[in-house]
């Protein structure tokens, strides 16, 4: 075979590899491009799922957190029923409403001698009065020897100031008055005043947590007239 043949064949034989070389570094190249672009896709989907399955997570337990105060709060409204009666002393109009059986209640005076007369209702048991001004307590129910339009003075700074509202409040066919707001710095609720024959009544909340029981049974109440 002459020299040319063998330059000719050598050539062509390292054409070929050549070929074969690049199309193999192609091939690497490609499948590691292919490799790196799966292990980067797969990396995103896992933590896209993840954030996902936090989140989902997430969502079902602040689910079951609604769910539990919700079957709480209703578990609670049942407890209150059947509503207790509440009557005041006779001599003092026969004060009469319905509350909550769950409450307590404490008569801190019972006018039998004479002068004012005042009971506190708070769920469970009363709570200590030896702070009666800034104890918070469910319902605090006052009949006092003073008039009516009197008594009502004593708001007008707190209604100047817009400390307080209020608004007219019809009680067993008495118009009287509703207010809500800051009554003082620790007692925040809700009271109703009206006039029962020569006396005045105050019944009063002193947290607007109370206020749906306390708007219950502000109609629920009746008196002699």
């Amino acid at each position: 075979m002459t020299d040319m043949k063998l330059k000719r064949i050598a050539a062509y034989n390292k054409g070929v590899v050549d070929g074969w070389m690049i199309s193999t570094i192609g091939l690497i190249v490609l499948v590691l491009g292919s490799g790196s672009l799966a292990i980067w896709s797969f990396m995103n989907y896992n933590e896209a799922k993840t954030d996902l399955d936090g989140k989902i997570a997430l969502a079902k337990a602040e689910a079951k957190k609604e769910q539990a105060e919700e079957d709480e709060a209703k578990f609670a409204e049942r407890e209150k029923e059947p509503r207790r009666e509440f009557i005041g002393p006779d001599d003092y109009g026969r004060l009469s409403f319905t509350y909550p059986k769950t409450w307590s209640v404490y008569v801190a005076k019972d006018a039998r001698k004479g002068g004012d007369y005042e009971a506190f209702l708070h769920p469970v048991q009363v709570p200590s009065l030896e702070q009666e001004a800034t104890q918070q307590v469910a319902l605090r129910v006052q009949v006092i020897n003073r008039e009516y339009s009197e008594y009502l003075e004593d708001y007008e700074g707190l209604l100047e100031d817009k400390k307080i509202e209020s608004k007219s409040v019809n009680v067993y066919g008495e118009t009287g008055v509703y207010l809500w707001g800051a009554f003082s710095d620790d007692i925040r609720g809700a009271a109703v005043i009206f006039k029962l024959r020569d006396k005045t009544v105050i019944m009063r909340t002193d947290a607007d947590t109370f206020r749906p029981d306390f708007d219950k049974l502000i109609e629920t109440v009746t008196f002699a007239k």
